[in-house]
Parts: C-alpha cells; structure tokens; sequence
C-alpha cells in the first residue's frame, strides 16, 4: 500500500518512469510532474529523473474515482 513502505517492500517493487505513468493514467509528462512536485504522487529522485512506484501509481488512480451522475 502506499505511505511509508518497509526496506522490503521497496526492493520488490516496480519503478515506473514518469513517461511510463503518464501514458498508463492516459495524461501529459507535466501533469505527473505536477502531481510529484505536489505531494499527490509519492517518487523517488534518481539523478535528475523521478520515479514512481508501480503501486502508489495505481492507488493514486483507485482514489481518484468518483461516481458521475
């Protein structure tokens, strides 16, 4: 689940490069930036490039729906 995830938890998950995660949630490279820089998107900094675990991505995604209508 996503927060603070144990040292064991991290070695066995996927990273997912910020391309990757805007083309899986169907938006912009900038709006996942945004979402990052925002706290909303929990990364991890390598070098000059982020990335985002595979399952914060997806309970990002969970959290966001609503019912319309």
């Amino acid at each position: 689940m996503a927060g603070n995830p144990t040292p064991g938890d991290i070695s066995d998950s996927k990273f997912l490069t910020v391309a990757e995660v805007a083309a899986m949630m169907r938006v912009s490279k900038m709006t996942v930036y945004r979402l990052v820089h925002s706290g909303e998107l929990p990364a991890v900094r390598v070098g000059r490039s982020f990335r985002v675990r595979e399952d914060d991505a997806n309970v990002y995604l969970q959290k966001s729906f609503y019912n319309a209508g």
